[in-house]
């Protein structure tokens, strides 16, 4: 069963009150983590599946800039960031593989809420810093983001 889809049955204020607690508690310590200490998850679903050029990567794709969506835009922030790495994710079980890879002190999660609140349970056993970036229309396919907010987010320091 499609998680997106099953998450239409539950609350979703739950989540969103549960991300919106995490990402107070932990913004201030977040602002002084490194951008080359930080990691940013996008969602596969945010790509124009019509334009995207993403090259695959197994588990996940790399953006290669064409600006068919709005994860070019915010690629190309965490690179002029100084990000340590940016992935576009085909699923949330290859993160906690990538976590232990990559050992980032904190992490950026773009995702429905049900997705962002299983990776912030993830993150919390970690001990990894998170600020989490809700999707504004979900559906696992054609999501979008406020790109305004996210940049806000990508921009703490």
């Amino acid at each position: 069963m499609d998680i997106c889809l099953a998450f239409k049955k539950i609350n979703k204020n739950n989540y969103r009150n549960f991300i919106s607690r995490k990402n107070k508690s932990m913004a201030e310590r977040f602002k002084s983590v490194d951008f080359s200490d930080r990691i940013i998850f996008v969602p596969h679903c945010m790509r124009n599946t019509k334009m995207c050029k993403a090259k695959d990567e197994g588990s996940y794709y790399s953006c290669v800039q064409c600006r068919g969506c709005k994860i070019a835009d915010i690629f190309t922030l965490s690179k002029e960031l100084g990000y340590k790495k940016f992935y576009i994710m085909k699923g949330g079980k290859a993160i906690h593989n990538i976590l232990k890879t990559e050992k980032p002190k904190a992490v950026i999660g773009i995702a429905c809420f049900f997705e962002g609140a299983q990776a912030i349970k993830m993150t919390d056993k970690e001990k990894i810093l998170v600020q989490f970036i809700p999707l504004l229309k979900d559906g696992c396919c054609d999501t979008d983001i406020d790109l305004e907010e996210a940049k806000k987010i990508i921009n703490l320091r």
